[in-house]
């Protein structure tokens, strides 16, 4: 059936409005089920009348973004509606019942209590491989799904990467398995092989040098961010947290020290996430070479055991 064909009632109807699970500028997210099959979803009811020319070419590349990455470790789209009527845009997305990484972090900082290493790696390990797909379209391996069905490789091979430019822990998502999920794709851009960019754009304390000196990046941008997240969730707080300002995060970027990790944390662990935080792009390690080291290899040998 064509979705688009029905009204806006007869396509809002054959959802169940289970609970409010957040709120936006433009509108609200919402957990939802259809009633037919009682699949549950994240649905975001978007006010797009509200937004400026910007703000909606963002929406729509989220969306045209989430179409064709297709899976096991990122969010996936099901369905968009367009109510013309009434300025609204309803976009159908995979339900993560653990909230994101800010709520584990969150709940961390309260208990101080830091996250176990074997889980950290365990997150590492599945974002790498999210930042794969999304990095190198043509080459991404297939990752069987650890709770049946099909692959998750997309039917349709992408030619194009995808730069997500805004890695931080509420752009992460976690499922009722602990098992991690990429979203919000809303600053991503599509990419040429070896192009750059400078559009300046994601959030200060995750930005990586050259973002914030509004230079040209790549997909090394994206590591640096990785490497801002992993550190976080060791240390319970971003590798530069103590600037209160632009230039004084600048600065301390700059001076290239990173904050030692908690007692406890391996110095492998450290050495990883400081080699991701270099200064220099270029030396910084890619997502394929990371997951070459023999702590991933591990993993990944385990988690394909579990593969129903």
């Amino acid at each position: 059936m064509n979705q688009q064909a029905l009204s806006t009632q007869e396509w809002l109807s054959q959802y169940e409005v289970l609970d409010i699970i957040g709120n936006g500028m433009f509108g609200v997210i919402k957990k939802v089920k259809n009633k037919r099959t009682g699949e549950i979803s994240a649905r975001k009811d978007l006010n797009f009348e509200k937004m400026t020319e910007k703000d909606r070419k963002q929406i729509v590349a989220e969306v045209n973004i989430l179409k064709d990455l297709n899976h096991e470790y990122i969010v996936r789209y099901h369905d968009r509606f367009v109510d013309r009527e009434n300025g609204y845009l309803y976009i159908l997305m995979e339900y993560c019942g653990g909230g994101d990484l800010g709520r584990v972090l969150a709940k961390a900082r309260k208990q101080n209590k830091p996250l176990a290493e074997d889980r950290v790696w365990r997150y590492f390990h599945q974002l790498l491989l999210a930042l794969d797909h999304c990095h190198y379209p043509a080459t991404s391996q297939t990752i069987p799904s650890t709770s049946g069905g099909s692959s998750s490789e997309s039917p349709v091979r992408r030619t194009q990467q995808v730069l997500h430019r805004d890695l931080k822990p509420e752009n992460v998502f976690v499922t009722n398995e602990d098992n991690l999920k990429l979203g919000d794709f809303g600053l991503s851009k599509m990419m040429g092989p070896s192009t750059l960019t400078n559009t300046y754009v994601g959030t200060p304390y995750y930005m990586s040098p050259e973002m914030l000196m509004e230079k040209s990046y790549d997909m090394k941008s994206d590591m640096w961010s990785l490497g801002c997240l992993i550190y976080e969730l060791c240390a319970l707080q971003p590798p530069f947290y103590d600037a209160k300002t632009q230039p004084e995060l600048t600065a301390l970027i700059r001076s290239g020290r990173i904050p030692p990790l908690p007692r406890g944390y391996s110095q492998l662990l450290f050495s990883t996430i400081k080699s991701m935080l270099n200064l220099h792009p270029g030396s910084r390690p890619t997502v394929q070479s990371l997951l070459q080291m023999e702590r991933f290899r591990s993993i990944e040998e385990t988690r394909r055991m579990w593969v129903i």
